[in-house]
């Protein structure tokens, strides 16, 4: 789970180029759900090595971990190194790859710049980001496991909730309340398919209201970003959590101990995410939302 900013391609998936199949309608694209919550997508390189590349609405960087890097033996990496940010608020050393072709569903991209990282998803090769799919309308339908890409909204979206983004550092936010007791309080959730879990909450926010003396702690874990940045979270329970008037119960949170907390975000995960049918619109303003099946699962708790 990382946020990945290059210095030198803030624009990265702006300059490329896709084939004519994005004219149609409407694009579908297959994705696995993985057991940790991650949307895995099939893509093609240099139209010689298959990769499984998870959509991260968190990023808006191409990269392949490390391992991956091995063995796609169509991407050569250059000597020179750029700095990256990750969530885990390091700047790490990355080498670059420019001048690649990919290829997603019926889509392709020439001139990809390939960055390499330590992480990705588990059962990933690595990641791509929403900006890849300019303009257009992404639609993530868990419970067919299809990212649908469309050329305007569809007419069905009048059945669902619509919700204001805010972009704070280019990254995509909602508007969320965790409710506790009779408490509510409203925070600003970075939407992260990368984190698997429910949500991670800030240490400011946690130690303003003292979260930690109201939640029911469960457990303890450590996460690492892409470069092997080490945090320790605390995991626990909130009684309800709602997007919008989307109303979720007992949701697994962590909340940090260690230099993310220096971050001041909050995070809501693909356990989360994955409960409900997303749209989001070509200018990326609005997110529109309805819950699916997947929401009476029992919580994974990651």
């Amino acid at each position: 789970m990382d946020k990945i900013i290059y210095k030198s391609c803030l624009v990265l998936g702006l300059l490329w180029s896709n084939s004519g199949h994005a004219q149609k309608r409407i694009e579908r694209i297959p994705f696995v759900l993985t057991e940790h919550n991650n949307i895995s997508v099939q893509a093609v390189i240099n139209k010689t090595d298959t990769v499984q590349l998870m959509f991260h609405l968190a990023t808006n960087a191409l990269t392949l971990t490390e391992e991956a890097a091995k063995r796609v033996h169509s991407v050569y990496f250059d000597s020179s190194i750029d700095g990256i940010h990750s969530w885990g608020g390091s700047e790490n050393e990355s080498r670059i790859s420019n001048g690649n072709l990919l290829q997603i569903g019926n889509f392709s991209w020439k001139g990809a710049e390939i960055g390499e990282t330590m992480n990705s998803g588990p059962m990933t090769d690595g990641k791509f980001g929403s900006n890849l799919f300019v303009d257009q309308v992404i639609e993530l339908d868990f419970e067919k496991q299809l990212l649908l890409i469309h050329r305007s909204l569809p007419k069905k979206v009048k059945h669902f909730e619509k919700l204001k983004t805010v972009y704070l550092h280019d990254a995509m936010y909602l508007e969320g309340t965790a409710n506790i007791g009779t408490n509510e309080y409203k925070e600003l959730y970075m939407v992260h398919s990368g984190y698997g879990g429910g949500l991670l909450l800030n240490d400011v926010f946690v130690n303003e209201h003292r979260l930690g003396e109201q939640l029911q702690i469960t457990g303890e874990k450590i996460l690492k970003d892409s470069f092997g940045n080490k945090i320790v979270t605390k995991k626990a329970l909130l009684p309800r959590f709602t997007l919008g008037n989307q109303q979720l119960t007992n949701v697994p949170v962590g909340f940090f101990e260690g230099a993310l907390g220096r971050q001041k975000m909050n995070i809501v995960g693909g356990d989360v995410i994955k409960r409900f049918h997303w749209m989001i619109d070509g200018k990326r303003d609005y997110i529109y939302l309805k819950s699916n099946d997947l929401r009476t699962f029992p919580y994974s708790n990651l």
